[in-house]
C-alpha cells in the first residue's frame, strides 16, 4: 500500500541573482543547516489532453533525494496537497491510476514533461533540535515530451513544513524572502509552470510545435475540449454553450470601439437566469462526485457519505425543476444516479449503524454488559465492512460508473433547457421549491395519520425523503431567494433529522435482532442486545412525540409565502 503525507509548502520566484537571504534571524529558528546539492530527475504524466493538471493534480515518477519513487498530488487547499507515494516501477502503479481514474476515464496516462532539478537545501532547526521547515533553491531545467518540443529554465524558491510545526513559520520565512526581493510564484506547481512556459508560443526556449491533440490552452496549460477536467468544458469554465458563443460575439464587437470614458452610460450586466442557478448548483454536484471518488477509494471519513449527497442532490433536481431541464433527458442520467446512489448506499448505512450500535453500548452501564457483547458486534461489523468496501470500489471501477460520469460532463456542458431556463430566478425556482413542499405535506399527513407500527414506520421514511427532496429544491435556490429560502431550508433539516433519526432507529433494531439471535445459536447471552432493542424502541417513540411540532413549525404559512416574494 502507498504511503500517504500532507505536504504543506509555497513556492517563490527568486529576486535577480536568485539564492537565500539569511534565515537565521526567523523567529523560532535557531539554526540552518546546509544540506548541500542533490540532483533530482522527475517524469510528470497525465493523459493526452492533461486532465490532471487543469484539476491541479500531479503524477510523477521521480529519482533522486530521498524520497525516490512514484508520487500522486492532490489539492487540499491553499499551500496544501495530499501527496500519495509508491515505489519506484517502470509502469504507473495501479493504486495510484485507480485514484486519477474519475478524472482520466479511458484515456492513457502518458509522459507530458520532464523536469531536472538541482536541489539546494536548508533545514530550518528550532531550539530543541526539530527540524521545523526545508528551504531550498531549485534550479530546475524542463523539457516537454507531449505535445510540442519545447523547453525552458528557471530558479525558484520552495519552503516546506515539516509534520508537526505550525503554519506560522511558513509566515515568517516568506517576511524574509519577500523582504529580500523574492515573491510568491503565479503559478501553483513546477509542472503547471512547465506547461505553461514549453507549450509551442509558451515563454520558454521553444522546439518545434507538436501534435495537442485539437485541444486549447487552460490556465493550468492545454486541456482537452468537451473532456472531464479540460478548462473550456462547461463543467469547469461555468458557462453554457450558448453563454460561450455570446462571449465570443462581445469580444469581436470590442475591436475597434474607444474605451469607455467616466460617467458615460454603459449596458447593464445581463442577469442571471433560472437556467444559470441551476446549471451552477448542478455543476458543484458533478464536481463533487468527480473529487471526491479518491477520498472514497481511500477510505477516508464521510467521502462515501458526501458523494451520496452529491448524487441525491443531482437526481432531485432533475426531478424538481423539470421545467427548467427537459426530464426526456434528465430521467435515464436520474435512473443511473439511483444506482450509484444505492451502491454507495451499501457502505454508507453499515457506517451509520455500526457507528450508532457503538454509541448506545457505550452509554450501557457494565452491569447491563452481559457476555462478549463487544467481540460479537465487532465481528459483525468487520464482516459487513468487508464486503461493503469490495463492492463499492468494484463500483468505481465499473464501465457504467465511468460511462455516467461522461455523461454528466456532457449533460453539464450541454444542457436540456427547456424556455423556463430563460426566466428570471424569481419566476421559477420558488415554484419549484413549493411544488416539493406540498408534496411532502401530503406525505406528512399520512405519517402522522398512521397507526403505530410498520406501516407508519414506513410512512415516516417515505415523509423523509420527500423532506430531503424539498430542503435540496430550497438550497438550489437559495443564492437567487435569499433569506426565506434559507429559512426553508433550516426548517427541513430539522424535520429531516427527527424523521433520520426515526428511519436509524428502525435500522437498528433490524440489526440488534439478528445480533441477538446470532449471539443464542453461539450460546452467548443475548441479554444486552434486547436491551439496546429497548432503548431503540423509546428512542423511536420520542421522535414520534416530537414530529408534530417539528412539522408544525416546517410548514408555516408565513414561510411558504415569503418564499414567493
Amino acid at each position: 500500500m502507498a504511503d500517504q503525507v500532507q505536504e504543506i509548502e509555497r513556492k517563490y520566484e527568486t529576486p535577480e541573482g536568485g539564492g537565500l537571504p539569511d534565515l537565521t534571524g526567523v523567529p523560532g529558528v535557531a539554526s540552518v543547516a546546509d544540506r548541500g546539492v542533490t540532483g533530482l530527475d522527475a517524469v510528470y504524466y497525465d493523459t493526452p489532453g492533461e486532465r490532471l493538471a487543469a484539476d491541479g493534480i500531479t503524477l510523477r515518477r521521480r529519482t533522486g533525494g530521498d524520497d525516490e519513487g512514484w508520487h500522486l498530488k492532490l489539492p487540499v487547499g491553499p499551500d496544501t496537497r495530499e501527496e500519495i507515494r509508491a515505489p519506484l516501477s517502470e509502469d504507473v502503479p495501479r493504486y495510484l491510476a485507480a485514484l486519477v481514474r474519475s478524472r482520466v476515464r479511458d484515456a492513457p496516462l502518458v509522459p507530458v514533461v520532464r523536469l531536472r532539478t538541482d536541489r539546494d537545501l536548508r533545514h530550518l532547526v528550532g531550539a530543541d533540535g526539530v527540524v521545523l521547515a526545508e528551504v531550498c533553491v531549485d534550479a530546475v531545467t524542463a523539457e516537454r515530451l507531449a505535445g510540442g518540443s519545447g523547453t525552458a529554465r528557471w530558479t525558484e524558491i520552495e519552503a516546506e513544513l515539516r509534520e508537526g510545526t505550525g503554519p506560522d513559520v511558513l509566515d515568517t520565512v516568506e517576511e524574509v524572502l519577500l523582504a529580500a526581493g523574492a515573491r510568491r510564484a503565479a503559478g501553483p506547481s513546477k509542472l503547471a509552470r512547465a506547461l505553461a512556459e514549453t507549450a509551442p508560443g509558451g515563454t520558454g526556449e521553444t522546439g518545434a510545435a507538436g501534435e495537442t491533440d485539437g485541444v486549447t490552452g487552460g490556465a493550468a496549460g492545454p486541456t482537452e475540449a468537451g473532456t472531464p477536467g479540460g478548462t473550456d468544458t462547461a463543467r469547469r469554465s461555468g458557462k453554457t454553450a450558448k453563454a460561450e458563443k455570446a462571449g465570443k460575439k462581445g469580444k469581436a464587437g470590442k475591436k475597434g470601439q474607444k474605451k469607455a470614458k467616466p460617467g458615460r452610460r454603459t449596458e447593464p450586466p445581463e442577469r442571471p437566469t433560472a437556467g444559470d442557478h441551476l446549471l451552477r448548483y448542478l455543476r458543484t454536484q458533478v464536481t463533487a462526485i468527480i473529487e471526491l471518488d479518491p477520498a472514497v477509494r481511500r477510505d477516508r471519513p464521510d467521502s462515501v457519505h458526501r458523494m451520496r449527497v452529491a448524487t441525491r442532490r443531482l437526481r432531485s433536481a432533475f426531478r424538481s425543476f423539470r421545467t427548467v431541464l427537459d426530464r426526456e433527458v434528465t430521467d435515464p442520467v436520474g435512473d443511473e444516479l439511483k444506482w450509484l446512489a444505492a451502491e454507495l448506499g451499501v457502505d454508507r448505512d453499515r457506517e451509520v449503524l455500526t457507528e450508532r450500535l457503538h454509541e448506545r453500548l457505550a452509554e450501557l452501564p457494565h452491569t447491563l454488559l452481559v457476555g462478549p457483547v463487544r467481540g460479537r458486534l465487532r465481528t459483525w461489523s468487520n464482516a459487513r465492512r468487508s464486503g461493503s468496501r469490495h463492492q463499492v470500489i468494484g463500483v468505481l471501477d465499473s464501465r457504467r460508473y465511468l460511462d455516467l460520469l461522461t455523461t454528466l460532463d456532457r449533460l453539464v456542458a450541454d444542457p436540456p433547457l427547456l424556455p423556463d431556463a430563460g426566466r428570471p430566478p424569481m419566476e421559477v425556482l420558488p415554484g419549484a421549491v413549493l411544488r416539493e413542499a406540498r408534496r411532502l405535506s401530503r406525505r406528512m399527513a399520512t405519517a402522522l395519520d398512521t397507526p403505530e407500527g410498520h406501516e407508519r414506520d414506513v410512512a415516516m421514511h417515505e415523509a423523509r425523503k420527500a423532506a430531503k427532496r424539498t430542503r435540496y429544491a430550497a438550497e438550489t435556490a437559495e443564492p437567487a431567494v435569499g433569506t426565506p429560502a434559507k429559512r426553508f431550508v433550516r426548517h427541513m433539516k430539522t424535520l429531516q433529522d427527527v424523521l433520520g433519526d426515526h428511519q436509524d432507529s428502525v435500522v437498528a433494531r433490524a440489526a440488534l435482532r439478528d445480533l441477538a439471535l446470532q449471539s443464542q445459536a453461539a450460546g452467548e447471552s443475548a441479554f444486552t442486545f434486547g436491551v439496546l432493542y429497548g432503548h431503540e424502541e423509546m428512542r423511536a417513540a420520542a421522535r414520534e412525540h416530537e414530529l408534530p411540532r417539528a412539522w408544525k413549525e416546517a410548514s408555516r404559512k408565513k414561510d411558504r409565502t415569503a418564499l414567493r416574494g
